[in-house]
């Protein structure tokens, strides 16, 4: 029976759609009317057309399958309109869910983010069980993805359906078309906009791993549950000094102090956002997410998943070629 997945179209969903058809899958993926084809070249894969919106759409785009894999998001650090963000991240996964449980599907592997685990600002590793509730989300993206979390690990637990929850942390590597948020800290530093950098820090997780650990999750996991798929911590030096290394471009040495980080994003946003209606560079959510490093432990998946860290340069390389070659840059 055929295996369904969502976000196939993005940046992580199609690994992942890769990885199930190294395995042998038969796939079928939701696309929407408007979606961007270019990462399913070369994908052997039915599409079936639909939108994560659109609850009747993905109850027939699902029908006859036994396996889902729901990697759709809308991730955006701004928006003109945040209803859309959660008709998208919220009641799409309900909805995914429901036409799953209609189609009785055997097993749900759910996408969620790092962004939904509790963080602290001392710089310790957090892990699935580090406390954490909406209260602590700083933005519409981050409330959104831990709304949509808590309803896909009721319906793991609840014992109707196998759901199991991956928390990916920051994956980066090609066919990033968008370009994410984190691909956008990739093109802006070879477009040489990064004169300065903030205390910050990420774990960047290579996106082929991250799309094999969806994998293992299905193969693995334990419904209910939730799992971190994470690489290495850095700080945003030591990604930027990577990312010199790899260009031989130039990494910032001016470290900005929060406050001047804070009032560029306000700028930024009043401008850019409020006034001229374009995405901006930097946002005041942002910023405050910027005051915690968002490190974090994967100890869960490697017990359970057998889930393996690797360095993230040989992504970072593929990600600094493919922006290149794509005329990003």
């Amino acid at each position: 029976m055929p295996t369904f997945l969502t976000g196939a179209t993005g940046f992580l969903g199609p690994h992942v759609a890769r990885s199930l058809a190294e395995q042998g899958a038969d796939l079928r993926v939701l696309v929407r009317p408007t979606s961007n084809l270019k990462n399913l070249e070369g994908l052997k894969a039915e599409t079936a057309t639909g939108d994560l919106r659109d609850p009747a759409s993905l109850e027939k785009a699902m029908s006859g399958c036994d396996t889902v894999f729901h990697v759709a998001a809308d991730y955006r650090l701004w928006v003109t309109d945040p209803k859309e963000m959660y008709r998208s991240n919220v009641e799409g996964t309900r909805a995914i869910l429901e036409a799953a449980r209609k189609n009785a599907v055997k097993s749900v592997v759910y996408t969620s983010s790092v962004a939904t685990i509790g963080f602290t600002r001392n710089g310790q590793p957090a892990d699935e069980d580090s406390p954490v509730s909406l209260a602590d989300m700083i933005g519409h993206y981050k409330r959104s993805k831990f709304m949509a979390e808590q309803i896909a690990l009721e319906a793991g637990r609840s014992g109707g359906m196998r759901v199991i929850t991956v928390n990916p942390t920051t994956p980066v590597g090609e066919q990033d078309i968008k370009p994410t948020p984190t691909g956008r800290i990739v093109v802006d530093f070879l477009k040489g906009k990064f004169p300065a950098y903030v205390e910050t820090g990420l774990n960047l997780v290579d996106v082929r791993e991250c799309a094999r650990g969806h994998v293992a999750a299905l193969e693995k996991g334990k419904s209910g549950e939730r799992y971190i798929l994470g690489g290495e911590n850095l700080t945003l030096k030591q990604i930027l000094d990577k990312l010199g290394a790899i260009s031989g471009l130039p990494s910032p040495t001016v470290k900005l102090p929060y406050f001047v980080a804070y009032l560029a994003g306000a700028v930024d946003e009043t401008i850019n956002g409020r006034i001229l209606g374009k995405e901006p560079r930097a946002t005041i959510e942002s910023v405050r997410m910027g005051k915690k490093k968002m490190w974090a432990s994967s100890d869960k998946a490697e017990r359970e998943l057998g889930w393996k860290i690797v360095p993230a340069d040989d992504a970072l390389r593929r990600a600094v070629e493919w922006f290149k070659a794509n005329g990003y840059v």
